[in-house]
């Protein structure tokens, strides 16, 4: 299986070491890097500038959100970096969540479903090249079409999600589905959705791709390893929104998510890592020495439907600890 790695957001002192965070990846053999875009750097001007300074690794987006951009200008974007790639672009898109979207964007958090879905339909027609005309529920689109040529090949847009509905759209609608903080045995539930969703779209699931993105830290120090994915695991479950929560909640530990959540919220920032167990932190990531950790990384990719595995890693993991677990991860 091939492997892919997520850059990191944090822990980036520049562009430049983003790039080169990229060039070791290649070099490395992994498959492709992926950048998301939350409120740091935008991944647009990220991924032209590593699409230049690389040749051979794939490049996306995991993900931009529907709701910062129009879903023309993302397909004008999707149509721009498959060229400045020389055909190396994949495009992920997702709704984020409300505390990015409306805190930071202003924007309002409404029906994210079908706002999703829409802007993967525009932005397929707008990258075929042909003129778009979309009557939705948010956008109205009536004639216009790319006026360079279409890129060749079209780069696949896929879509991410953790609930059930958003991974059957994935399943509906969108070349890929993005998996992420999902528990073995909700990620298999969830692969049931997407194989639904593209059964009432009469499609083909195996053609769908699956990309799960593992939390990983792979040190000398188990200790240090464990805590740094602890700790990121409590941050998205308590402080990010109700999305991690409920998805953990889903796949069976609806108190420890609740605990998490309400010792997040009531700032006991300490007690919510805790509370978060071994068990539980191994169904969720990789985390231990290079080792384990491999072993670990191979049992997830063993799973029956995932296509890809994707290294990431903590938000406060160090560059040199980055670095460490990106080349004791590699292919």
């Amino acid at each position: 299986m091939a492997r892919e790695v997520f850059l990191p957001v944090a822990a980036q002192p520049s562009v430049d070491a983003l790039c080169e965070q990229a060039e070791r990846a290649e070099g490395l053999g992994y498959d492709r890097v992926w950048l998301p875009e939350t409120w740091g750097r935008d991944a647009v001007t990220v991924l032209t500038s590593i699409a230049h300074r690389t040749s051979e690794i794939g490049i996306g987006t995991s993900i931009l959100p529907v709701y910062s951009r129009s879903p023309a200008l993302i397909g004008q974007t999707a149509a721009t970096l498959q060229e400045v790639s020389d055909g190396r672009f994949r495009l992920g898109l997702g709704p984020s969540g409300p505390i990015v979207v409306e805190n930071w964007h202003g924007v309002d958090y409404g029906n994210p479903l079908r706002r999703t879905r829409e802007t993967v339909e525009v932005v397929k027609r707008v990258l075929s090249g042909e003129a778009v005309s979309y009557d939705g529920e948010y956008f109205d689109l009536a004639g216009f079409r790319l006026r360079c040529e279409p890129p060749e090949p079209r780069p696949p847009v896929d879509a991410a999600g953790m609930g059930p509905k958003s991974v059957e759209l994935a399943g509906r609608f969108a070349d890929g589905w993005h998996a992420l903080l999902l528990t073995r045995d909700g990620l298999r539930d969830r692969l049931d959705d997407l194989r639904r969703g593209a059964d009432l779209a009469g499609r083909d699931p195996d053609e769908i791709r699956v990309t799960l993105s593992l939390t990983c830290a792979a040190l000398d120090d188990p200790d240090r390893a464990r805590e740094s994915v602890r700790q990121h695991l409590a941050f998205y479950v308590g402080g990010m929104g109700t999305f991690y929560r409920d998805s953990l909640a889903r796949s069976g530990h609806e108190a420890t998510a609740n605990e998490v959540y309400d010792r997040w919220q009531a700032g006991d920032r300490e007690a919510a890592t805790a509370a978060i167990d071994d068990d539980l932190l191994d169904s969720l990531a990789v985390a231990g020495t290079p080792e384990t950790a491999r072993d670990r990384l191979e049992s997830f990719a063993a799973i029956d439907g995932v296509d890809r595995v994707a290294v990431s890693f903590p938000r406060d993991a160090s560059l040199a600890e980055i670095e460490a677990t990106m080349t004791a991860l590699a292919p």
